[in-house]
């Protein structure tokens, strides 16, 4: 592997600074700077927090990614930087420094999308990915099925959400039970002491929804169901058994999603289902998705929670499977594109 190109990632498309460095397809250092702690407070996202907070981890991250993976930046064969999807002013920040390093080190520069480079990511825990591929993504921003016959180039869009995605839908269920953010982590420990006892809607999976949005999600009314179930508890002054709401909410969202993902893949006939974006990390979807597989004999591949979640090592893998392949790299004048679609892998 000593032959093969060492690609330096950058990821700042929302709340974490990420820096990986990945030789071919090895991981040799991931180094995560995150600005969650300065967002809490608000109970959400502060973009010009995080764009701020960006430029103050950028250096000493880049710096720490390399002592940790014992490599110099002049080792360094190719840079590559999520260019969108994301937060404006946060991706302003990734794609400026990997622009500078880029020039500085006379390496070519690979812009790349936030949602492929979930899919990559995999590519160093468990190997090449399987052609095609037939991904899920969901995070605070996205919940999404893809096809990916080649992650370098050719990702199609099969679904995506039409309102809410599921991250953004376990951080406003966890505010309405008092719960810390982010909400995705402290509702997946919360179910953990309760039990599925309320039957809450799963949104497009019945009736003319399904003809029109088979593999598309809707969290919004979910969400809403949630929240007038505690308003109806609290107006009858009776206690809100927390446990039992984020239990009963969280099977409602892992049911849609790994039902829908599973659909998706007998349709297209992928014998494949990976996992990807921050609330793969969460324990019921993992065990939910791998029952359901082994029922469709279907494999499944989620990389480990650390890698789910925003990252530099995503963007490093999938900017390496760019030079491996010998796809173009991208000029030094491109820019940010908070609204990348996921069908355009790299700029």
């Amino acid at each position: 592997m000593a032959d093969a190109p060492l690609v330096l990632g950058v990821e700042t498309s929302c709340d974490e600074t990420g820096i990986g460095l990945v030789r071919g397809e090895t991981l040799l250092f991931d180094a995560i700077a995150s600005s969650v702690d300065e967002h809490a407070r608000f109970g959400g996202v502060v973009p010009e927090v995080a764009s701020r907070a960006h430029l103050e981890a950028m250096v000493p991250t880049i710096e720490r990614a390399c002592r940790e993976a014992g490599v110099a930046l002049r080792d360094v064969d190719a840079v590559a930087v999520t260019s969108g999807p994301g937060l404006a002013g946060a991706l302003m920040v990734g794609v400026a420094a990997a622009k500078a390093l880029a020039l500085s080190l006379g390496v070519p520069l690979y812009g790349v999308n936030h949602l492929a480079s979930h899919v990559a990511v995999d590519i160093v825990e468990h190997g090449p990915l399987p052609e095609p591929t037939l991904a899920m993504l969901v995070s605070g921003g996205h919940s999404s099925l893809l096809l990916v016959p080649d992650v370098t180039h050719d990702v199609r869009s099969l679904g995506s959400t039409i309102d809410d995605a599921a991250g953004e839908a376990f951080d406003k269920v966890a505010r309405v039970l008092g719960l810390p953010f982010p909400g995705g982590p402290h509702i997946d420990r919360a179910a953990r002491e309760g039990q599925v006892v309320i039957d809450f809607p799963r949104g497009l999976t019945t009736g003319r929804d399904v003809e029109r949005h088979r593999f598309d999600f809707s969290f919004s009314g979910l969400k809403t169901a949630v929240s007038r179930w505690v308003q109806a508890r609290e107006a009858a002054g009776e206690p809100v058994p927390v446990a039992d709401v984020a239990a009963s909410f969280q099977e409602a969202v892992t049911d849609v999603l790994t039902r829908k993902a599973v659909d998706a893949c007998r349709t297209h006939g992928v014998g494949h289902l990976q996992i990807g974006g921050g609330v793969a990390a969460n324990s019921r979807l993992r065990a939910m998705a791998q029952e359901r597989c082994d029922a469709a004999g279907l494999e499944l591949r989620v990389p480990a929670p650390k890698l789910c979640t925003d990252n530099g090592a995503m963007v490093a893998a999938l900017g390496a499977q760019m030079v491996l392949r010998g796809r173009p790299a991208s000029d030094l004048g491109i820019r940010a594109d908070s609204s990348m679609p996921v069908t355009e892998v790299s700029v």
